[in-house]
């Protein structure tokens, strides 16, 4: 450490076996605080927008974005503009990365299922898309093509007709040109000038400019994580994302420089990121230290990094290899990346990231923009049960069942005793009149039927 570098403050720093568990729940369980207030206040904002539409929504951008909406919606024609206006190298970049994401996520796309389980009795599942997604791309201070991207290109993949994003407006009134241009890039059919809570609210319920869609998609803060939670059950909505998350799990080997790097890449996102490194390697966490304390005080967002890493940061040690693993399952991190010497084989035990990054090439940063893999991914330990965005969440599947005379009369009288064991008499009548002639009936069923 250079003299005059102080080390940043750490939410925890040391064994992981010292956790006590206050501090534990702090770096694990990493949800919101005041929960019960923030459920309270987006209630009454999507109540709004329920009641009052487009003047809740003009409002709501005055209030909260301090800017006056002439219009909600930003037309194609600037979307077209911004896109010619954009930096060549930065647009053939967000080409690459749209065509990486489109074929990532066409590949995703199940096949049909058909299938006979007896014979005369076919079954078959088939995906159709959904009619209408709305994509929340956040902005506001900082601009997020990528957001867009992530939200967009999927559902274009599965044949989403209508495709809304909604984006904060910036201080012109408009998201930043770098979000117009990415909805013309993606395929995008609508974009709205809408931020938090207002736009998941319009998007569920649909105000006189802003269309109802099946599905809500995207990052956001948590007035938007919030508003998806509390509207997923008039549609579909993906798995909560908050505040970037990332742990790295480290061995003896790795390079302490750049597992300081992928911890300050994503503390720099938010003051409530969450980013943290374990290793069963004392020397080897001497040296994260010593790099983190030297990055940080280089980074240009060295306020919001030191932020996050006095909130949620950790440097972790265990006591061996296997405690580290078991740390990261329970962590559930929303990035999960291992800098170790089989990263491969240390994947087999992990089930609960969102996504995981084998081996110190594989940043998360690259993850975030070009891979074509989607960094829309559960956070605060919902990986537990969530999955990341992927095209899935834009189909909706049925299943279809043909059954010949034959099968059906095979299946008659079973059917029937079923239903008679329900008290489910018209149901045992439907199969029992599908009974073949020379099809043998049970006694006690007849004697059982009304």
């Amino acid at each position: 450490m250079t003299s005059g570098t102080r080390a940043p403050a750490l939410a925890f720093d040391g064994p992981l076996d010292a956790l006590t568990p206050e501090i534990r729940r702090r770096i694990v369980d990493r949800r919101p605080t005041d929960e019960s207030k923030l459920q309270e206040a987006v209630r009454k904002l999507i109540a709004e927008v329920r009641r009052d539409g487009d003047d809740a929504l003009i409002r709501m951008a005055r209030d909260f974005d301090g800017v006056e909406l002439e219009s909600l919606e930003v037309p194609r024609s600037r979307w077209t503009e911004a896109l010619d206006a954009m930096s060549p190298p930065v647009r053939s970049e967000l080409e690459r990365a749209v065509r990486n994401l489109d074929a990532f996520h066409r590949a995703q796309i199940p096949a049909d299922v058909e299938l006979e389980t007896e014979p005369g009795v076919r079954l078959g599942r088939r995906s159709t898309p959904l009619p209408a997604v709305g994509v929340y791309a956040p902005g506001g201070r900082a601009a997020y093509p990528s957001s867009v991207l992530m939200g967009v290109v999927p559902a274009a993949a599965a044949g989403v007709p209508e495709i809304v994003v909604c984006s904060p407006p910036g201080p012109s009134g408009e998201p930043p040109l770098e979000v117009l241009a990415a909805c013309a890039l993606a395929g995008a059919t609508r974009l709205f000038v809408l931020g938090g809570a207002g736009a998941v609210a319009a998007l569920a319920y649909g105000t006189p400019t802003v269309p109802r869609v099946e599905a809500i998609v995207g990052p956001g803060n948590q007035w938007v994580t919030e508003a998806k939670r509390q509207v997923a059950g008039e549609l579909r909505i993906d798995s909560p994302a908050g505040p970037s998350e990332v742990l790295v799990v480290a061995g003896p080997e790795a390079d302490p420089a750049r597992v300081a790097m992928e911890l300050i890449a994503q503390a720099e996102h938010d003051p409530e990121a969450a980013v943290a490194a374990v290793t069963w390697s004392a020397p080897l966490l001497e040296g994260i230290r010593t790099e983190l304390a030297s990055q940080v005080a280089g980074t240009p967002r060295r306020e919001v990094v030191e932020t996050a890493l006095a909130d949620r940061g950790a440097l972790l040690l265990a006591r061996d290899r296997a405690q580290a693993l078991a740390f990261s399952q329970e962590y559930a991190a929303e990035h999960l990346a291992l800098f170790t010497d089989d990263p491969r084989d240390d994947l087999e035990g992990q089930t609960t990231a969102g996504t995981v990054f084998l081996g110190e090439a594989s940043s998360v940063a690259f993850g975030d923009y070009l891979t074509g893999a989607n960094h829309v991914l559960p956070t605060a330990t919902r990986s537990r049960s969530f999955s990341g965005l992927s095209v899935l969440e834009f189909l909706r599947f049925f299943t279809w069942q043909e059954l010949s005379e034959e099968g059906a009369s095979a299946m008659a009288e079973g059917t029937g005793l079923l239903a008679d064991a329900e008290g489910l008499p018209g149901h045992a009548a439907a199969a029992r009149a599908r009974l073949r002639p020379g099809g043998e009936a049970s006694t006690e069923a007849e004697g059982s039927s009304p």
